[in-house]
């Protein structure tokens, strides 16, 4: 994946891979506060210290899709309070972002940037490139505010997610950048107990991140 020329030597890889920073790049979008097009550059969100949450779904003017950019927008609030900037992105163009916010009802309230992966790169970077019909899967990825990806999802074509879920997740990395030594067990929610992983392989993993 191409990336900006100061960061090319930095963090080179193949794939994204939870764990490992996401090197930089810029994609065309549609805007819908604005009402036109503009641009998504992630080496400047790290730099504002953003928390990113890449939303890839398969396509415009389809039927899944809208429901769960509508379900994302209800939640997008609360994502922007938490320090996080939401792009939805598919492979179309930035004019077909356009004409189908435009057009859909269900999208009516969608206030955060659809971005444009006409040439499938960056799809391909996060491995959910569907190399027989050129669209990208169902997949959601966080990003760190220092670049690192830290959650993946990958569903298929048939099956819709919920953002309430996306939710908890960031609630949980935002406590954990803020509370390094602790972990979040299974369906954990703000005041609810973490855990600290303490001695063993669990720990020592947990003491190389934080050094």
């Amino acid at each position: 994946m191409s990336c900006d020329h100061e960061h090319a030597h930095e963090h080179v890889v193949d794939f994204a891979r939870v764990g490992q920073p996401v090197p930089p790049f810029k994609m065309e979008t549609f805007d819908p506060t604005e009402g036109f097009f503009g641009e998504v550059d992630l080496g400047k969100l790290r730099e504002e210290g953003k928390w990113v949450i890449l939303f890839f779904y398969p396509a415009d003017f389809t039927f899944v899709c809208p429901t769960e950019l509508a379900d994302l927008a209800e939640k997008h609030a609360e994502l922007k309070e938490m320090g996080a900037e939401v792009i939805s992105i598919s492979t179309d163009t930035k004019f077909t972002h356009m004409a189908w916010k435009n057009d859909e009802r269900l999208l009516e309230n969608v206030k955060y940037q659809m971005g444009s992966d006409a040439t499938g790169e960056v799809s391909r970077f996060f491995d959910i490139w569907d190399y027989e019909t050129g669209l990208a899967l169902r997949g959601t990825f966080i990003i760190n505010p220092d670049g690192v990806l830290v959650s993946a999802e990958t569903n298929y074509y048939n099956v819709g997610r919920n953002a309430d879920e996306l939710v908890r997740k960031m609630k949980a990395n935002v406590h954990l950048r803020e509370n390094p030594n602790e972990a979040c067990p299974a369906k954990w929610e703000p005041g609810k107990k973490t855990l600290t992983p303490g001695e063993g392989l669990v720990g020592k993993v947990y003491e190389a991140l934080n050094d």
